[in-house]
């Protein structure tokens, strides 16, 4: 009678990187405010994993001398850890190249990291599983060959040699970690992927996919005179000896930790004419485009966890575990992701594939990891928790991971559609033009049909494959009980957007009962009819709620202050919501500008720009101006992550109407002296700030994207009028 195998874990892990760029250090622990946040490893421990990939980095412990180290900070976390109940993974050096008095291609690398590691082992004996080299290969490539991380070289040989002495470095620090811990385990990660190609590109490709494998064929001594990078790598002045070392296994990975992500497959392609504005790079010998396999159709059953996991299963025979699970997208993209890597896991092992845990990374985040760490942009993608606000605040990836933990399945009504790398439109133009799938499953209802902000939760919502109705007042009236009611039956939606209202700010005087109707009392019987049903509610409020005389921007927690007859009706409509449905979500946002509509500041500026005139604002009202697509997909990841209450949501930055004209003139290529002042009788300031975390990005990159956007489609229109 055969023994049922345990079940697949959920691990956890922190994204920790230090690289080395030119003589400058990057700490993501830091860049996410992990090293201050003693109590996120009762977050960890809260998820249910059983296991933790945690940084000892030898660059933080050990920064300028091998003889002066400080574990302050890892003793403390570490025995939380262990406190908890939690298996440590010992990470001693992730994507660095160690601390300035070593690095890559010091031949004393190997000995200096072994001695580092016996010192680590004789603190933390306790410790079973170590990985002293997180992904070597990717580490050599991007810091030897492509010259993005110190040494930042761009040499074959070099990156050759950095590959060696990484893996040597492994071998050395195992054995002395096993010297104090005798049943010490290595698990040993890499970042796996493969390339495809054109037909003239097979050779380059083959290559490749050969040389994907060079780090973990080192370390379980595969490399003999008959393997096929033997011959580069002698040539590249790596001993005989050296190679000959691995051969008894002291390094053989007791655990292969597999990362992969969506842009690990690459396809090589020699028609780069197909691939217009994409960079184009070579070998030398053909020149040809370097794009994501996951993008090309003929490949969709080729790629992704399951393909790469079953080769490493077959070329090793090694217990697998997936160490990395992280996907920088938006909320439904991300809890697409990690389910279909979960069930990918569990079919696997029904294969018979011996994999053990599914990690899932960057508990807290990254900061500018989409640029390779080499830009400081502080562009922040969450991870399991969202770090920027005041606490790390749990996404819905900490509730599936919980269910998961728990052996359970996680229902969410987003992967009622497959996530982007299974939907037509991610393909390359020269794939054929696809018909936009029309996705079935649970549905958002929206209302505002004839609203600007409506019609752009409708566009994002049909992008992030989220079915949806939009209705208009015939099928919706927020003022009318019995309309409501009749359009959630018909619909049965899992949530509802109301962007329905009075939206004329100039004309709410003298139209107060109107007003107030639609934007007070509207809104409050559809919270009733929504709390009554259980159906999650999202609203929106404006900075008009305050009158502008404090100062300073204001916070969720300030008092109200509305001067006017709109902003009042918004005032009460954020109280009689709130009191109604108390988990619903109220949204304060402020100056509208986006692509997709001529009806707002920003087309206005760029409108008369183009055609040649002037344009006038005032420099004594400052606002929060807020780019549409950015509102609405912070809008969607918040409500995806379950969460309530009033927030403020508008795009960092603070400025005048007059300041915001001349930065849409200045990203469009105008001359700020084209736009002038026309002050307002009385000075205010509405902006907002927010307690609850900055969700969109700063003001100058939506201000680029927009003009980008915008540009387009509003010269054309001023010629055409012009004639």
């Amino acid at each position: 009678m055969s023994l049922k195998p345990a079940p697949l874990e959920l691990w956890g892990g922190v994204e920790c990187t230090i690289v080395r760029l030119g003589d400058d250090y990057r700490d993501q622990s830091e860049e996410t405010g992990h090293k201050e946040r003693k109590d996120d490893i009762d977050l960890i421990a809260g998820l249910g994993v059983t296991i933790v990939r945690y940084p000892i980095l030898w660059e933080a412990v050990a920064p300028d001398s091998p003889d002066e180290l400080d574990f302050t900070w890892q003793d403390e976390r570490l025995e939380m850890l262990r406190e908890r109940g939690i298996e440590v993974i010992g990470g001693l050096l992730h994507h660095g190249s160690g601390p300035k008095y070593t690095e890559l291609l010091d031949p004393d690398f190997p000995a200096k990291l072994a001695d580092y590691a016996a010192k680590v082992a004789e603190r933390y004996p306790w410790i079973k599983l170590w990985t002293p080299v997180n992904e070597p290969l990717t580490t050599a490539r991007f810091s030897a060959l492509y010259g993005h991380w110190y040494p930042h070289t761009r040499d074959y040989s070099l990156f050759l040699r950095a590959l060696v002495n990484e893996c040597k470095g492994t071998l050395t620090a195992m054995r002395a970690i096993r010297e104090r811990i005798p049943d010490a385990k290595l698990v040993q990660t890499e970042d796996l992927g493969k390339c495809f190609s054109t037909a003239p590109l097979r050779y380059q490709a083959a290559f490749e996919n050969e040389r994907r494998w060079l780090s973990l064929d080192l370390l379980t001594g595969r490399i003999c005179p008959k393997h096929g990078m033997h011959r580069l790598l002698i040539g590249a002045g790596i001993g005989w000896d050296e190679l000959e070392a691995f051969e008894n296994g002291d390094a053989k990975p007791d655990i292969l930790g597999i990362n992969h992500y969506l842009t690990s497959e690459r396809f090589l392609d020699h028609r780069d004419h197909l691939y217009p504005g994409h960079e184009v790079g070579g070998n030398g010998r053909d020149t040809y485009v370097d794009a994501e396999a996951v993008r090309v159709k003929r490949l969709e059953d080729d790629t992704g966890f399951a393909p790469r996991l079953r080769e490493a299963w077959e070329r090793y025979q090694i217990p697998i575990a997936i160490t990395e699970v992280h996907h920088g997208c938006h909320r439904d993209e991300q809890l697409r992701w990690f389910a279909e890597v979960w069930k990918s896991a569990g079919a696997l092992r029904e294969e018979g594939v011996d994999l053990r845990a599914v990690t899932l990374w960057s508990a807290f985040g990254n900061v500018d990891w989409r640029f390779l760490l080499t830009e400081r942009r502080g562009w922040y993608d969450t991870g399991i928790f969202d770090v920027r606000g005041p606490a790390p605040r749990p996404t819905v990836i900490a509730k599936a991971a919980k269910a998961y933990a728990r052996g359970e399945d996680f229902d969410h009504p987003a992967l009622d559609s497959p996530g982007w790398w299974r939907r037509p439109p991610r393909l390359y133009p020269w794939n054929g033009r696809c018909k936009r799938a029309q996705w079935a499953g649970r549905k958002l209802l929206i209302t505002g049909a004839t609203g600007t902000l409506g019609n752009a939760f409708a566009r994002i919502c049909d992008g992030r494959a989220l079915p949806f109705c939009l209705t208009d007042r015939a099928e919706l009236d927020i003022c009318d009980e019995q309309s409501i009611a009749s359009a959630l039956e018909r619909h049965r939606p899992w949530a509802v957007i109301n962007t329905a209202g009075f939206v004329r700010v100039g004309d709410a005087e003298r139209e107060r009962d109107a007003c107030f109707a639609w934007n007070a009392d509207g809104p409050e019987r559809l919270a009733k009819a929504c709390a009554g049903a259980g159906i999650p509610l999202v609203t929106f409020s404006s900075d008009l709620v305050f009158d502008g005389s404090l100062g300073r921007p204001y916070f969720e927690d300030d008092p109200v202050s509305a001067d006017g007859a709109y902003g009042k009706s918004k005032a009460k409509a954020e109280d009689r919501v709130l009191d109604a449905h108390p988990d619903a979500l109220v949204v304060r946002t402020s100056a509208f500008f986006g692509p997709w509509d001529r009806y707002n500041f920003g087309w206005q500026v760029l409108s008369a720009l183009s055609g040649g005139e002037r344009f006038a604002a005032p420099s004594n009202v400052e606002v929060s101006p807020t780019c549409v697509p950015d509102l609405c997909h912070a809008v969607l990841d918040l409500l995806i992550d379950g969460e309530q209450g009033l927030w403020h949501l508008v795009n960092d930055g603070r400025v005048s109407w007059h300041e915001f004209a001349c930065r849409i003139a200045e990203a469009a290529g105008f001359d700020r002296s084209a736009i002038g002042v026309e002050d307002s009788p009385r000075a205010a300031s509405t902006a907002l700030g927010t307690l609850r975390g900055q969700q969109l990005r700063g003001l100058d990159e939506a201000i680029a994207d927009f003009v980008r956007d915008s540009l387009p489609l509003i010269e054309p229109a001023t010629q055409l009028a012009a004639e």
